[in-house]
Parts: C-alpha cells; structure tokens; sequence
C-alpha cells in the first residue's frame, strides 16, 4: 500500500513537471515572437500591405488585409492613383467630345456660312422673263451663288436701255421682311412693262437691262449690279413702267 501510493505521488508530479513546461513553453512563444505560428501570420499579411495598384504601401494598412482592400476597391482609393483617374478622364474627354457633337450639329455647317451679306450681283445671278400673265410683265428670279445668306433689300433698281432714272416702287407691294436667301434659294421681282390699254407715253423698245441693288438704308446702289439677257426683239416698255418689291416667293412678286 504504501508503494502504490509513493507511485502515484510519482506520477502526479511528473504530470504538473509536463504542464508547467508546456505554460512555460507557451509563454516564451508569446513573448519573442519566435514560434511558427507567429512567422507564418507575418508572411502572410506582408503582400496585402500593398496597393496592388501602385505596388507602394498602402496607408493605415491594418493587420486584416482582407478588410483593407476591400475598403480601398469601395472607396475608389486604388482608382485615383490607377484605373479609376483614367476611367474620370476618359468620361471627361467623353463628355467634351460629346460637347463638341452638339455643338457641330447645332452650328452643323449649314449651306450658309458665316454673317449674311447684301444680296448684289457678285454673289447672285440674276434671269429676266417676260410673263403671258399678267400681260406686259417680265418676273426677276435672283438666285444666290455665294457660300453665305445674303438679303435682298428694298426693290431692284431697273434701267431698260438708255433710260435716265429708274422706275417707281409699287408700295403695295411691300412685304413684312426683308427677303433672306440661303445659298442656292431665289428671290423675287415682277416688273409691269406698260399699260395694257396703251393709255402711258413715251414707249420704247430696250434691247438691254441693268438691275441694281439696295442697301440696307435703301438710298443708293450697293455692290455689283446685273445684265439679264433680254428677248431678241427686244421688250416694250413706257411711262406706266414699275416694279414690285422683292419677294420671297414668285406667286408673291406676280400678283401686282
């Protein structure tokens, strides 16, 4: 009896010797820092201590690297050194192209270009016509040949042959705007020739006309004038001799 429970006192401290050296071991490792455990959760956190981005440390990296590159991917903190900025300027450069679309298609070069001009015999061309209706008319068709608008102000300054003056307005005939032509549009005039019941004086037979155009102010001539061709025979004209205003429309010009 009394070997067996010297055995037993043996062995219970031989047991508390293991348990304090396997504390004291556990302890130790703590300390130092030497034990495998401690190594290998250093390496692993080594890579995520930086911006996968840049390759340079990121700032105020926590020991969960995991949690702070996720923090960095939502916050876009890898875009602004990265992907991110370069994506911001592409939709900058985006948006400024997209400007300039609306701008081009809302200024889309039209016909015209530029500030409008005065309608005169450089920029247009001009046809004389005599009309079957109304009788004794002849219709003005001024087209503008110029790469800008040009206005055709007031009414043509007509001169048949060797005539001294113009003739009168019919003021009537007077429209609401100024006549506008775009590139490639017409105008308008009408010219009444002579009385149809040969009641005017001084009629004569013009082989040649000049038309020449108003200025804005509507008191003298501007620019370059125009020779329409006229009929062979010729074309009857006397006192009775007027002319419209211009017009937009040809209707317009030959109802006078």
């Amino acid at each position: 009896m009394s070997n067996l429970r010297t055995s037993r006192t043996r062995l219970v401290g031989a047991a508390a010797t293991v348990v304090l050296a396997a504390l004291s071991l556990t302890a130790c490792g703590d300390g130092t820092g030497t034990t495998d455990e401690g190594a290998a959760s250093t390496n692993s956190t080594a890579p995520t201590s930086k911006s996968p981005s840049t390759g340079a440390s990121s700032p105020g990296t926590g020991s969960d690297a995991g949690g702070t590159t996720g923090s960095s991917d939502s916050k876009g903190t890898t875009g602004s050194t990265g992907t991110g900025s370069s994506g911001s300027s592409n939709a900058q450069q985006v948006s400024a192209g997209s400007g300039d679309t609306a701008h081009s298609a809302g200024t889309k070069a039209p016909a015209a270009s530029g500030k409008a001009v005065t309608c005169e015999g450089s920029v247009t061309k001009t046809v004389a016509a005599p009309l079957n209706r109304p009788v004794n008319h002849m219709l003005l068709t001024v087209t503008n040949t110029g790469s800008k608008a040009c206005h055709l102000y007031g009414y043509p300054a007509v001169r048949f042959g060797q005539a001294q003056s113009v003739p009168p307005v019919i003021e009537e005939s007077q429209p609401q705007a100024v006549v506008t032509l775009a590139p490639g549009e017409s105008g308008y005039a009408s010219v009444s020739l002579s009385a149809t019941d040969g009641s005017a004086s001084n009629g004569y037979t013009a082989k040649s006309l000049a038309v020449y155009f108003q200025g804005r102010s509507g008191f003298e001539s501007v620019g370059k004038g125009a020779t329409p061709s006229l009929p062979a025979k010729g074309v009857y004209v006397d006192d009775s001799l007027k002319v419209t205003y211009w017009q937009q429309s040809m209707d317009d010009a030959i109802m006078w």
